[in-house]
């Protein structure tokens, strides 16, 4: 598994894809939250928190993942290369769990660099300092969570297809309806109570600060779900 995972962020960081998605997502993130005007500026909201972050990031995560997953398989199964990937000492669950660690990682250093948005806010406080901290972390404990359901999915997509774009689009669509879907279909009141089967839900949940074990389940759970569709759909390549 570690051969694979290192194969895939050598594959990142070889070209200029892994440093074109960081710089990407790190620039969106900082003209919506400190240059443009509007709603998530944080200079202009007058209270010293991170919401507008977090309330952009799982958007932005809809495109930025299933970019970064595309070709996890979907490279493979063009090129034939997967015929040989499978005659090599690794379990189809190693394969896997290689490809998905390596976008996920990928993500977490995405991620990593927006810590100084905390710092910022800790020192732009007034009193400094004054930032809820348990929501902060709860947040981005919650981000990692649904970035790794997201990566899950984007991986199971790019085995049903050798062309990028619809895997791409496929992982778009799956990822919007878990996370957002079932939010839509309990606002029509259609079934009640069924917005706990969505992401957002369990997100908001985690990003409160306090960090309930059945919101975890349930992301492991997706998670885990999908990385078995993933290996099945593998095994029949």
């Amino acid at each position: 598994m570690l051969a694979i995972l290192k194969k895939e962020l050598n594959s990142f960081f070889a070209s200029p894809i892994g440093y074109l998605v960081i710089a990407v997502f790190l620039l969106i993130n900082g003209l919506f939250l400190w240059v443009f005007k509007g709603e998530f500026n944080i200079l202009n909201a007058g209270f010293a928190d991170l919401n507008a972050f977090f309330l952009m990031v799982p958007w932005f995560f809809l495109f930025l993942i299933p970019a970064i997953t595309m070709r996890s398989f979907s490279d493979e199964i063009r090129s034939g290369t997967i015929e040989i990937l499978k005659t090599k000492p690794l379990t189809n669950w190693q394969i896997v769990l290689g490809k998905y660690f390596g976008a996920l990682v990928l993500i977490i250093l995405a991620l990593i660099p927006t810590l100084i948005y905390v710092y910022s806010i800790l020192k732009l406080g007034n009193p400094a300092g004054n930032l809820d901290l348990g929501s902060t972390i709860g947040s981005y404990i919650g981000l990692l969570f649904l970035a790794g359901t997201y990566t899950s999915i984007g991986v199971f997509t790019s085995t049903l297809s050798n062309n990028q774009i619809v895997a791409f689009i496929l992982a778009v669509a799956i990822c919007f309806f878990m996370y957002y879907g079932f939010e839509a279909l309990a606002d029509l009141d259609m079934i009640t109570g069924i917005q706990n089967l969505g992401m957002l839900e369990h997100f908001n949940s985690i990003s409160r600060g306090v960090i309930d074990t059945r919101d975890l389940i349930y992301f492991v759970s997706c998670t885990v779900f999908f990385l078995f569709l993933t290996k099945l759909k593998l095994e029949q390549e």
